[in-house]
């Protein structure tokens, strides 16, 4: 019996035919972890509570409870504060700390029976995209340890693609599921903002911050997604919606529209931004997308040519708003109310410097001030209110493009994984990694990577599937026709 990159299904049959018990599940996902150690995924493990978690699984199946995630094992991305495991965002400015109450979306997967193998690498309070800006070191991608993972997610992409656990928890703030989903060979999708709650996410911008989970497959991913999507009262952000209970795998096995069994996606009309397929776009990464898109037009897919015209704005947009957030988000970390308090200081406001240098990482410390700067008196309405205009064309150029189709197609990311090191000496080359998720995010929308083949040095690429609001349930059943299809998802890294 081994866990090892199994699927969330062939876990549960192991558990409801008896052949495994969850305790061995995680067991069995601990060592992997140990054996895993050199990738760098995880940055908290404690096999006690992971243990007890998974002795009161099996008394549950013992007692005849049933569910789809009930005795599997999982971990959560260091955003999410964890009753007994650290919390602590990836910075030396929560060092140690522990939370006395679970995240939401970790006290609904307790619920359903999960059992957390421990906390996620991830860039500094969810702040890069290649987890390169962790106090923990940079994890490495599993398919070629020489290149970054993405981020912010990179630890919850490794510990999916390794085999350690079947699935993970991420954010999205601007492509942070989706793009270390797409780098390192799995599926991951960011659920349409409000879905989940924010309840316990250590926050970094909070009109953008959405969870979601990753995995090997839609499947997957959508039998997490059940689980952690729902109403709370205790996030002003979360929506309230009449389908409270819907079941996103619903959609599996029936053709979607006016498709039969030899064309299940006929009638499907998919997008494909001329933004997204323009210059800067790897020949290596394109490729794999166009044989991808063929797949589903044999499939019965109707490809439509559209256009979102502020795409390009929305890095300058993003890079406002994001930033602003964060500042008013981080101030609370000041060595008095919360985080690190400097040893050296001579009165408040060196104690204050003094604390927050030393706590907070380059990456964050320059968010910060850029942030602080656009909401400054003077500056406010000359970036930060223009930026939230921008946001607001650019959700209108989505409504206008899904007049014309009913998903929009395209890369996640201009290139595959680069190497280590590569881009962290310019900033503003790191962000332009992020050109094709950002407006996807400012918009609010549903959005998702899928796996579609490989690009140079043989590194994973993925193609990004968008929906309209609350779609997410159509998505992940035209991901997963794409995925009977293929086996791009059953890859792993030797």
């Amino acid at each position: 019996m081994s866990s090892k990159l199994q699927s969330i299904s062939a876990l549960r049959a192991l558990l409801d035919e008896k052949k495994a018990s969850a305790t061995e599940l995680a067991q069995e996902a601990l060592r992997e972890a140990g054996q895993q150690s050199r990738l760098n995924a995880f940055v908290d493990i404690r096999d006690d509570l992971t243990l007890q978690q998974a002795k009161a699984a099996d008394a549950r199946l013992a007692a005849g409870e049933t569910g789809a995630l009930l005795g599997i094992p999982t971990a959560h991305k260091d955003i999410f504060v964890t009753k007994g495991w650290t919390s602590t965002a990836g910075s030396k400015m929560l060092a140690g700390y522990q939370s006395p109450f679970d995240a939401e979306v970790v006290s609904r997967l307790n619920a359903a029976g999960t059992v957390s193998i421990g906390k996620l690498n991830c860039d500094e309070f969810a702040m890069g995209s290649s987890n390169e800006k962790s106090a923990y070191g940079p994890c490495l991608n599993p398919w070629d340890t020489l290149a970054v993972p993405g981020g912010s997610s990179g630890g919850s992409a490794v510990a999916v693609a390794a085999g350690v656990v079947p699935f993970t928890t991420g954010t999205d703030t601007g492509g942070s599921i989706r793009q270390p989903a797409s780098l390192c060979g799995i599926t991951g999708i960011k659920p349409t903002y409000g879905s989940c709650s924010r309840y316990g996410m250590i926050a970094y911008a909070s009109s953008l911050d959405q969870a979601g989970p990753m995995a090997h497959s839609a499947r997957d991913c959508a039998l997490v997604l059940n689980a952690m999507v729902g109403f709370d009262a205790k996030d002003s952000t979360s929506v309230q919606r009449p389908a409270a209970n819907e079941d996103f795998t619903a959609g599996f096995g029936k053709p979607l529209r006016n498709g039969d069994a030899a064309k299940p996606v006929a009638g499907v009309r998919i997008g494909l931004p001329k933004e997204f397929f323009g210059e800067g776009l790897a020949a290596d990464v394109r490729a794999p997308i166009d044989a991808a898109l063929k797949q589903l037009e044999s499939m019965g897919a109707v490809l439509v040519n559209i256009s979102l015209p502020r795409t390009e704005l929305s890095i300058p947009a993003y890079y406002v708003i994001a930033p602003a957030e964060a500042s008013s988000n981080l101030s609370r970390f000041d060595g008095v109310r919360y985080g690190h308090r400097a040893a050296d200081y001579s009165d408040l406001k060196s104690m204050y410097e003094n604390s927050r240098s030393e706590g907070f990482g380059l990456e964050v410390q320059r968010r910060i001030m850029v942030g602080a700067y656009v909401l400054s008196h003077g500056y406010y309405d000359a970036y930060y209110l223009q930026a939230q205009k921008i946001r607001r064309l650019i959700a209108q150029d989505f409504q206008a493009a899904f007049q014309q189709c009913d998903f929009i197609a395209g890369p996640v990311s201009p290139t595959v994984a680069w190497n280590l090191g590569e881009k962290s000496a310019d900033p503003v080359q790191m962000y332009l990694a992020d050109i094709y998720t950002l407006s996807t995010s400012l918009a609010g929308l549903p959005g998702m990577s899928v796996p579609v083949g490989f690009g140079d040095k043989n590194r994973p690429v993925g193609m990004q599937l968008i929906g309209n609001y609350f779609k997410e349930g159509e998505l992940l059943a035209l991901a997963d026709h794409y995925q009977l299809a293929t086996d791009w998802h059953l890859r792993t890294p030797s």
